[in-house]
């Protein structure tokens, strides 16, 4: 789907409110501007953040249709969000879940049947388009943000969500396998929705 914001809109959107990953990923896969999506971000300005639970409640009050991938290692989603976990000391056994989530990024994805691989939107890669290919993304933007962002980092992540979107609105994203329904999604254990390995070379 065409991007209906420039690198300069998300440049103001971060300066005026805020907006990052999250606001940029949702923006990037519904279809719409940073500026449109302000409203339907719940107290995303308050904490300049966005966990799963105010990703589904945007979500739903953009009345996207969405399922989430249960089977793991995650896979991808054919067309929709990611969230991925930075990997480090606070990812190690026995330390707080919620030390973690500082250490998350939303992405877009989306497959193409055309070059075999997945394209995904990521916020910082705006001077490129938005949507790069994953292998420029996991060779070359990943080591330059955990460089830029994540200090103490140990060179790998694992996605922790993968949400089918339906932007066609033919609700065919629940015959793929594993793709749970959204008002299911409660009922999901935190191992089905845990990890999917990808380690940096």
């Amino acid at each position: 789907m065409p991007l209906r914001f420039t690198m300069n809109d998300a440049q103001r959107a971060f300066d005026d409110w805020g907006a990052n990953c999250g606001p940029g990923a949702i923006a990037a896969v519904v279809g719409v501007t940073l500026d449109e999506l302000r409203p339907q971000l719940g107290d995303f300005e308050r904490k300049c953040y966005t966990n799963p639970t105010l990703m589904w409640e945007v979500l739903d009050r953009l009345q996207v249709v969405w399922g989430l991938h249960t089977i793991t290692p995650l896979a991808w989603p054919r067309y929709g969000l990611a969230r991925v976990q930075w990997e480090g000391p606070w990812t190690a056994p026995g330390v707080p879940v919620r030390a973690r989530y500082r250490h998350t990024h939303w992405v877009g994805a989306q497959w193409s049947e055309a070059k075999q691989e997945h394209g995904i939107f990521d916020i910082n890669a705006m001077n490129s388009g938005g949507w790069i290919s994953l292998s420029d993304w996991s060779d070359s933007l990943v080591p330059w943000l955990l460089e830029q962002c994540e200090p103490g980092n140990c060179g790998a992540w694992h996605l922790t969500h993968s949400v089918e979107v339906d932007c066609v609105g033919d609700k065919r994203i629940f015959e793929i396998p594993g793709v749970m329904k959204a008002k299911a999604r409660r009922r999901v254990s935190a191992s089905a929705s845990n990890q999917s390995q990808g380690r940096l070379l």
